[in-house]
This record gives C-alpha cells, structure tokens and sequence, in this order.
C-alpha cells in the first residue's frame, strides 16, 4: 500500500496542527497533494485507466475547493501551504 497510517500522521503532522487533527485544510490538502502524484505517476504508465483518471481529477477538485475555502478565510495560511508544497510558480 502507497499510503500507510504512519505516512498519513506524517503529513498531518508536518502540514496540520498535531498528527491527530486530520480535520486541518492544511493536512487534508497535503494529503491530496501527494495522492495526486501518486495517481498522475500510475497514469503516466497506464494510459487507458479511465478509472483512475476520474478518481485523480475528483481529487484535484476537492484540493481546489479547499484552496478556494482557505484563500477565502484565512490568506495567511493559504499562502504558507501553497510555499511548502510548491503548488504555485
């Protein structure tokens, strides 16, 4: 398995507030982040996937709404998990 329990109190723990609030945008976006590079891997060998590629562009959608919710609310943290994550050039 790609993404064990132990990777996912990683990133919580790295991106969120502790490695038990799995609720944070933060957590939950660097979550999705690297999920999407999993799957963008998996379709880069596996063209005909249609499968995968609805499920990576429904996770790309929920990473957007929740950019969209943090860019709305709080700038300050949208602007600090778009620098760690180096999702914007």
């Amino acid at each position: 398995m790609y993404l064990t329990t132990i990777k996912k109190k990683i990133f919580f723990k790295d991106y969120g507030k502790s490695e038990f609030d799995t609720g944070s945008s933060e957590g939950q976006i660097a979550l999705f982040t690297y999920r999407i590079k999993h799957l963008t891997e998996h379709l880069k060998i596996n063209k005909k996937d249609k499968n995968t590629q609805r499920s990576l562009i429904l996770l790309v959608n929920k990473r957007r709404k929740l950019l969209n919710y943090l860019k709305r609310n709080e700038i300050e943290r949208y602007r600090t998990i778009i620098k760690k994550l180096k999702l914007r050039k």
